[in-house]
Formats: structure tokens, C-alpha cells, sequence
């Protein structure tokens, strides 16, 4: 009798706890979209980038990946950048702000579980990231005609691939805020280091295998990334399932996540 209290107990506990996440995802959410502006901005960059590519690709092919179309490269590109900027740049960009102006020791100091704070800001930047997916994933299928992952093995992939590469890219977010001295510095140095690796990573123009650029990529986790994505969508006779690729990212995502843990101030560092 007393053991099935207890796990009654234990549960009540856990379903208020994920009552209390949820709730806290829900005020994240609306914190962010009664900012038009930044929301409109943060979901509709990406989206823009896409329309303008896809637009001028015309039917403009491939040679060296399959002969596929160009769009057909750009729409698995974007998915991939949305993603990436959501959970990297803007999450990182986020963290700082809320540092130096003490919301984050605020938060510390409430009622509030720092686990649950924590974990809800997580949910909510994954939350941006994947309404951005669905809304390039419809742009792709209804403006450019781009065969989208229809198998079940296929969608599964896409899935996994996605929710990997958002908590990977989270993590190095996470762990890039720990290096930001201020938030003026936040922006400028973010986007730089985002910017360059999505130039060296092949995002705007495919990467012929073998080449300086495609070498110089592999060291980095957005070009797996994006590779990874491609894969679930193009793959003519192999697996949707680009293993190798996926497993750096994860790596980063862990090394990230180390150094997130370690570095991680909940006051403004006052420099």
C-alpha cells in the first residue's frame, strides 16, 4: 500500500512539473511573438532568403550532386539555417541580453525551478525553430514544386535530424553566450561567427566535394548539418539517414553543452 503511494505521489510531482514547464513555455511563447517586429524578423529571414534563391534558380540544376535542382538544394539548406539560427544565434543573443540585465539572477532568485526555467526556454527556441521548417517546408512543396521526404523512414529521419541538430545547436548557443562579454557584443559577434560558417558550409552556393571550401567545412557542424537535412530529402538509392554527419553534430552539441555547464553566470559579469 505504501509503495503505491508513493508512486502516486511521484506522479502527481511529475505531472505538476510538467505542468509547470508547459505554462513557463507558454509565457516564453508569448513574450516572444508580442514582439512583432523581432518575431516577424526571426521566422520570415530564412523564409525570405528561400524565395529569393528559390526564385532566381529558375531550373537551374546540379551537375555534381545528382543532377538535382538547384531549389531542391535550397529548400533542405534553409530548413537547415532556420533551425540553426533559431537555436544558435537567437538563443545565444537571448541568453546574453537576459544576463546582463539581470533577468536571469531574477529568475534564479524565484520560486521557479531553475531546471524548469531552463528547459522551457529550451522548448520555446525549439518551438521558433520548427514553425519555421513547417512554413519553408510548405514554400518549398506549393511555390517550387521540391519533392519533400514522403516515406515513413524518410519523415522519421527528417524528424530526428531536425530535433538532434536544434539541442546540438542549442548547446553551442548556449555555450557561445558564455564567451559574450556584454549584449552590445552580443549581436555583432554572433552573427559573425554564424555568418562565415554558414559562407564556408556551402548555404548559398552547393560545395563540390573535394574542394578547399568543402574541406575546410568538414571541420564545422553546420555543413553536416545542412548535409544531414539534404539527405533526408535527396538521397537517389542510399539511406535517408546521413549517420557520419549527424554524429559530429551531436559531438559539437555535447562539447557545447560541456562548456555551457561549466562557463554558464546567471549574474551580469559587469564588464
Amino acid at each position: 500500500m505504501s509503495t503505491r503511494g508513493e508512486s502516486t505521489r511521484e506522479l502527481r510531482s511529475a505531472l505538476s512539473e510538467l505542468r509547470l514547464v508547459v505554462r513557463q513555455v507558454g509565457y516564453e511563447q508569448l513574450s516572444f511573438w508580442l514582439n512583432p517586429v523581432g518575431a516577424i524578423f526571426t521566422v520570415g529571414f530564412s523564409l525570405l532568403f528561400l524565395v529569393m534563391l528559390g526564385a532566381s534558380a529558375g531550373s537551374s540544376r546540379i551537375s555534381y550532386m545528382h543532377n538535382i535542382r538547384l531549389v531542391q538544394y535550397y529548400v533542405p539548406g534553409f530548413i537547415a539555417y532556420g533551425v540553426m539560427s533559431a537555436s544558435f544565434n537567437n538563443l545565444a543573443i537571448s541568453l546574453v541580453i537576459r544576463r546582463e540585465t539581470g533577468l536571469l539572477k531574477r529568475l534564479r532568485l524565484s520560486p521557479l525551478p531553475t531546471w524548469t526555467l531552463l528547459t522551457s526556454i529550451l522548448l520555446s527556441t525549439l518551438l521558433i525553430a520548427f514553425a519555421q521548417v513547417v512554413l519553408m517546408l510548405a514554400v518549398g512543396r506549393w511555390a517550387f514544386g521540391v519533392q519533400l521526404p514522403s516515406g515513413a523512414s524518410d519523415i522519421v529521419a527528417l524528424v530526428v535530424v531536425l530535433a538532434l541538430g536544434g539541442l546540438s545547436f542549442a548547446a553551442l548557443g548556449s555555450a557561445m553566450s558564455t564567451l559574450i562579454p556584454n549584449q552590445q557584443a552580443a549581436g555583432p559577434l554572433t552573427s559573425t561567427v554564424f555568418f562565415v560558417l554558414l559562407f564556408l558550409s556551402g548555404l548559398w552556393f552547393p560545395l563540390k566535394s573535394g574542394s578547399t571550401l568543402a574541406k575546410i567545412s568538414t571541420f564545422f557542424p553546420i555543413r553536416h548539418f545542412i548535409t544531414a537535412v539534404l539527405t533526408a530529402f535527396e538521397h537517389p538509392g542510399d539511406s535517408a539517414w546521413a549517420g557520419h554527419d549527424l554524429l559530429i553534430v551531436v559531438i559539437w552539441g555535447a562539447v557545447g553543452a560541456a562548456i555551457a555547464l561549466r562557463r554558464f553566470q546567471w549574474a551580469p559579469q559587469h564588464t
